[in-house]
């Protein structure tokens, strides 16, 4: 079974078409390197805000079908940064382990990783995690996490991925 992932990128700017969406394609990028399974990839662009995120959240995860949702943006401290918020409004559980392994290896790059508020969670079937919207950045973070992520998706029965141990050495427990 072939996984989707929803990729959402939250930007007041990018949203308004003011400002080009870097992040998504760079999450796709990644997606498309490391991966080697089928998969299908959709991209959302929402404004920032806790009801807008939220939403797309509970769009993807109920009715788009998608396994796995990739947010990048709103995780900062500045006002409409909301992201995390909106993922209390939605997901069923925390997995605090993503945010802190995300803020760990950006730590070697940037003092100000610490003002980063990413995280995941799940809802139903689906895995979220939220990335920072810089694509350097969001390389460090999935290098880190995505590992974890397949195993993660078959404990919850949710859709195959198999990536390229040249680029992601996926963890699985032997049979």
């Amino acid at each position: 079974m072939s996984a989707k992932v929803a990729v959402i990128t939250v930007s007041d700017r990018a949203a308004a078409g003011i400002y080009e969406d870097k992040g998504g394609p760079a999450i796709e990028a990644w997606l498309r390197r490391a991966v080697i399974s089928p998969l299908e990839v959709v991209r959302e662009i929402v404004p920032d805000g806790r009801d807008s995120v939220a939403s797309a959240l509970r769009r993807w995860a109920d009715a788009g079908g998608a396994d796995l949702i990739l947010a990048t943006g709103g995780t900062g401290p500045s006002p409409r940064d909301e992201t995390p918020e909106a993922m209390d409004d939605v997901v069923e559980r925390h997995f605090p382990g993503f945010g802190e392994l995300m803020r760990a290896v950006s730590l070697r790059e940037v003092p100000t990783a610490i003002l980063s508020r990413q995280g995941a969670g799940t809802r139903g079937r689906c895995l979220i995690i939220t990335l920072p919207g810089k694509p350097s950045a969001i390389d460090t973070c999935l290098d880190a996490v995505f590992p974890a992520v397949p195993y993660c998706l078959d404990l919850m029965g949710a859709g195959w991925i198999e990536t390229d141990p040249k680029v992601c050495k996926a963890f699985r427990p032997a049979k």
